[in-house]
């Protein structure tokens, strides 16, 4: 009995890796006999300059990332401190 489940190079619903057919950055075709430069692991690049193009623009993404989860953050302690110090302020009738 031949089972119902087999596997799959390229599961559904996932991105698959890039192929090395093409640079990731300018989608120059890579020939067999050119270089291929790669980043990331699995990343393929024409060249050295694409590939260094590449990794600056996922430092200045990694950097604006961080300064957006440093706003997030100032702006969420800002605002529970706020609702602290609104919560201590009781008035006393006597």
């Amino acid at each position: 009995m031949a089972s119902a489940f087999f596997f799959d190079a390229e599961p559904l619903c996932e991105p698959s890796a890039p192929a090395l057919d093409a640079c990731a950055l300018c989608a120059k075709p890579l020939g067999r006999d050119s270089d291929i430069f790669m980043y990331r692991g699995d990343t393929p690049f024409c060249s050295e300059e694409c590939r260094h193009e590449q990794m600056q623009l996922d430092a200045i993404r990694a950097r604006q990332a961080a300064r957006s989860a440093a706003r997030r953050q100032q702006l969420y302690s800002s605002g529970t401190e706020s609702q602290h110090q609104e919560s201590r302020k009781v008035s006393v009738a006597s």
